[in-house]
């Protein structure tokens, strides 16, 4: 079982960026995480979506059934939660034109991905988006319908292990973008792709654009790049929720995981060979991934830009200019001009003033 005041402190992070209202009324009702009991954590979010899946609201029921799954599935009752929220999800996407399903076989597992934008006669510059150890493509998979009006083909996925991908996560899952890749060579430009990756998925990305030239941008927030990897007294101080998780992801007991993630620390020779463009969303109170990563970046990558928020892991506070930030990035590196720029940006800094004049002071 989970400690369900850690998993309530987790929760309002998704809650908020997933724009689930009242979401404080289901934390109080939850007092345990025992599977299928009454007040328990999976039950009572499962039961929040399926009372708006009756009444016909399956984006808002997908959501509350991806946090009953949350953080993995241990267990029947979250593991039924995951298949509800992708369920939940289809419903949605089904009346919103140009969201198809796109599923890529591969020798070691299946990908299950969400996609727009693909066309053979029209090839337009690909977009991969992929979020942490705990985040499914169903929560990322709203913003298909705003990628596709910012004229990219988009493709939404997991990391391996989590939701519906069965891939093992390993030094070598990075490998999996390019497997993305090379999937829809035939209905994307994939010569121009951009890497859109939260999280542990930026690290797979930084790792992949030092090997696949196809990758032409990282935009990342929170990606652990070395320090994570191999400071063990680092690891001492990260939530139990993360490394249970990243345990789980990785299969390994938590006794041996310190030894099993060192394999996925990047050296220098990764960091000198990515040679395009990054874009790094920090946090400065970030409780999970290491100061010091930013710093590995700014020695290694030549062309990084970083945006610091002065907020936890993800910077749940700061959901909507992250976003605005994610449209200005990838109308800046499409290298045409866009009158849609000057009305975003002046948005985003509109919306940056703000958290300064509202920031607490340190």
């Amino acid at each position: 079982m989970n400690d369900v005041s850690e998993l309530k402190q987790f929760a309002v992070v998704h809650a908020r960026s997933l724009n689930i209202k009242r979401y404080q009324e289901l934390l109080d009702r939850i007092d345990n995480d025992r599977e299928g009991a009454p007040g328990s954590w999976a039950r009572v979010w499962t039961e929040a979506g399926d009372r708006l899946t009756e009444a016909g609201r399956p984006l808002d029921a997908s959501r509350r059934y991806a946090l009953a799954r949350f953080p993995y599935p241990d267990g029947p009752a979250r593991a039924q939660a995951g298949k509800l929220c992708v369920a939940a999800f289809d419903a949605w996407r089904r009346d919103k034109p140009g969201i198809e399903r796109l599923d890529v076989e591969l020798p070691t597992g299946r990908v299950g991905c969400w996609a727009t934008g693909l066309s053979a006669a029209k090839p337009l510059p690909l977009l991969l988006v992929m979020g942490g150890v705990v985040t499914l493509k169903e929560q990322l998979g709203p913003a298909l319908v705003l990628l596709r009006k910012l004229g990219v083909a988009a493709i939404v996925t997991e990391m391996p292990g989590v939701g519906e991908n069965t891939l093992a996560y390993d030094a070598d899952s990075w490998r999996q973008l390019s497997a993305l890749i090379d999937a829809v060579a035939d209905r994307a430009d994939v010569a121009r792709t951009y890497a859109y990756t939260f999280s542990f998925s930026g690290h797979l990305a930084l790792r992949c654009a030092a090997e696949d030239s196809r990758i032409t941008s990282v935009i990342t927030s929170g990606a652990p790049v070395r320090q994570f990897f191999l400071d063990e007294e680092w690891l001492r101080q990260v939530p139990q929720l993360t490394l249970d998780t990243v345990a789980h992801l990785i299969g390994a007991g938590r006794a041996e995981l310190a030894g099993r993630l060192r394999p996925l620390a990047l050296t220098d020779a990764h960091l000198d060979r990515v040679q395009v463009p990054v874009s790094y969303l920090a946090s400065r109170r970030d409780e999970i991934i290491p100061p010091g990563e930013v710093q590995l970046l700014r020695e290694h990558v030549r062309e990084l830009r970083v945006l610091e928020n002065d907020d936890v892991h993800a910077s749940p506070k700061h959901v909507a200019d992250s976003l605005l930030w994610l449209i200005l990035t990838v109308l800046r590196l499409r290298g045409r001009p866009d009158p849609r720029r000057v009305p975003v940006a002046a948005l985003w800094l509109l919306l940056r003033a703000r958290h300064k004049l509202t920031r607490s002071p340190r």
